[in-house]
């Protein structure tokens, strides 16, 4: 390394998701500049080890091929996520609870198996290991059919904080929250006629990697950041005025109910009668997605 308490030329970072839509930019990225990178995706690439990070037994042996091939630890980014609409009054199998395990535990998995080299990186180099995790800004402005992301996502949060607390002493743990950026973890979304395009504040997929590189990078990381200056403000705003953002979304759901916005999605078919009092076609379930995107949004 060429720096102390940041990630700098010569630094070994593991990233989840690399094959994605925030991942495969990032690790070329930190590659360019001069970083080891080895990323987990479900399909193994050029320095991409496969891994189902569902699985226990698959995430300690993908992690511990990734800390030998780097011949240690110094950063972990966490992208991996899918996407899949749902009831939050529906059966928990099987969409919503893959989003979770996905999302929140995948994220939790991979932590607790590179912890022992993140924690061998700060003995041996002197610099704080670093956790990123990638949120959304939906873990604080709830939107319809999105529950279990959203609640995937501020668990995320939660255990991000958690692990500050107790291994503050070892590691930088930094949260960052992306609004709606336009990847495919949005196309389950899309064939059921629920695309959050338009429903949430647009972003790039340059804002949120150029977000995760500063903090990748900054002497003193931060604990929580949106990946623009609007996105702060409604990160802001979701987390210290739930109620008066929760009103604004539930008055624009009843106005895309009532003009029959979401009229071609039977997911949606509870919400606009509890709203309208108008009857649509209605299905029990919804068609769980092998969507394989490993990006956050």
């Amino acid at each position: 390394m060429t720096q102390t308490g940041s990630i700098a030329t010569g630094s070994r970072v593991l990233v989840t998701g690399a094959a994605g839509g925030f991942g495969a930019p990032t690790v070329t990225r930190l590659r360019e500049q001069g970083v080891q990178v080895v990323g987990l995706d479900r399909v193994a690439g050029d320095h991409v080890i496969a891994c189902d990070i569902t699985d226990d037994a698959a995430v300690d042996a993908a992690v511990a091929e990734a800390v030998e091939r780097l011949g240690g630890l110094d950063a972990v980014v966490h992208y991996a996520g899918i996407g899949i609409p749902n009831d939050a009054g529906g059966p928990l199998h099987p969409d919503a609870f893959k989003v979770i395990d996905v999302n929140l535990l995948g994220a939790w998995r991979v932590t607790a198996a590179a912890l022992p080299a993140l924690q061998a990186s700060r003995a041996g180099r002197g610099a704080k290991g670093r956790v990123v995790f990638v949120s959304s800004e939906l873990a604080y402005v709830t939107l319809p059919f999105v529950s279990a992301y959203s609640v995937a996502k501020r668990g995320m949060t939660a255990y991000a904080d958690a692990l500050r607390l107790e291994y503050g002493t070892e590691l930088h743990v930094s949260t960052v929250y992306p609004g709606y950026v336009r990847t495919p973890i949005h196309d389950a979304g899309r064939e059921v006629g629920l695309a959050l395009e338009g429903q949430v504040r647009r972003e790039e997929v340059d804002d949120i990697v150029g977000t995760v590189l500063g903090v990748l990078t900054a002497a003193k990381p931060p604990r929580d950041t949106a990946g623009t200056r609007a996105g702060q403000i409604e990160l802001w705003a979701g987390r210290h005025l739930p109620g008066i953002v929760g009103a604004g979304v539930v008055r624009r759901l009843r106005k895309q109910a009532a003009s029959g916005h979401f009229d071609s999605s039977p997911i949606a078919a509870g919400l606009v009668r509890r709203l309208t009092g108008r009857s649509v076609p209605a299905v029990t379930t919804v068609q769980s997605t092998t969507a394989t995107e490993r990006s956050a949004s």
